[in-house]
């Protein structure tokens, strides 16, 4: 039998479900991230002590960067999420593009925008 070079219509689909979630998941993410960096997440007026508020300050300032950060990264996943349904609806979803062999379904299912098989990322 010959070696198998795509993943079935069938397959893709289970894949798509699989990146569907994960894309779902990934973009309520970020939008909870977007709203910790306006302050639209509940400063009110309760937190107006002299102290507190020099303290909150410097906590807000490094947990704004941190959540720059963590945006940033999410709407790079989210990217790379979109990017692989591209490639399902191209039918070359799960093809390594180095070697060009199928990448192992456990593999996909676990990083589901893997674009390299174990092998060629050098995990040999």
């Amino acid at each position: 039998m010959a070696e198998k070079t795509r993943y079935s219509d069938a397959e893709l689909e289970e894949f798509r479900a699989i990146i569907m979630e994960k894309l779902g998941k990934a973009e309520h993410d970020y939008e909870l991230l977007k709203l910790s960096l306006t302050n639209m997440d509940g400063n009110d007026t309760t937190d107006t002590s002299p102290t507190f508020k020099v303290l909150e300050e410097g906590a807000s300032t490094l947990s704004k960067e941190e959540a720059g950060r963590l945006a940033q990264r999410q709407m790079k996943f989210i990217q790379h999420l979109q990017a692989a349904l591209v490639r399902i609806e191209n039918k070359t979803y799960g093809i390594c593009r180095e070697t060009g062999k199928l990448i192992p379904k456990e593999r996909l299912r676990a990083v589901p925008h893997a674009t390299l098989s174990i092998e060629a990322k050098g995990g040999k």
